[in-house]
């Protein structure tokens, strides 16, 4: 009697079209993969540029205070608050600044070389607190911008002191 091997019926098709969703499903894993990075880098450009902006107007002010005096120092330092009041979270309103070391830096963080995406003038805030025996000539600066897949502004805060140079 003869024995006939038994037929598989199309196995190796299957097992193919198995191995090749497999693929196919490691494959699109890594293009999110990817994507989440770039999202994440992105994220994270612009946080760094926010921390390099804020410390370019906490330097310049620094640098440009005058003085001379300690009410000149004070009145020099008041002079780059840029919208003092908070209506709500990244919506600052008050008066602008019209120094022209601070109108430059609204408009770099928003149109320069390292600009943040989404962010406008009235995104950005200046506030300096020099009230006498608490304030020690406290700076802060807080600077917003929305992403383009960003549900909500994202804010940088930055805070520091500047004292009066003796020298």
């Amino acid at each position: 009697m003869r024995i006939l091997p038994k037929k598989q019926g199309g196995m190796l098709l299957v097992e193919v079209l198995v191995a090749l969703l497999l693929f196919v499903v490691g494959i699109l894993g890594m293009v999110k993969a990817m994507g989440v990075s770039q999202v994440a880098q992105a994220d994270a450009q612009s946080r760094a540029e926010a921390s390099n902006f804020a410390s370019v107007i906490v330097q310049t002010m620094r640098v440009t205070a005058d003085n001379s005096s300690a009410a000149n120092f004070n009145a020099s330092l008041l002079a780059f608050q840029h919208q003092p009041d908070t209506d709500s979270a990244c919506a600052f309103s008050g008066t602008a600044s019209t120094n022209a070391s601070v109108t430059s830096w609204v408009a770099d963080v928003r149109t320069g070389a390292g600009r943040l995406p989404g962010s406008t003038a009235a995104m950005q805030q200046v506030l300096v607190d020099t009230t006498a025996g608490t304030g020690h000539n406290k700076v802060t600066v807080t600077i917003c911008w929305q992403g383009p897949n960003d549900n909500a502004a994202r804010r940088h805060t930055y805070s520091a002191y500047v004292n009066q140079n003796f020298d």
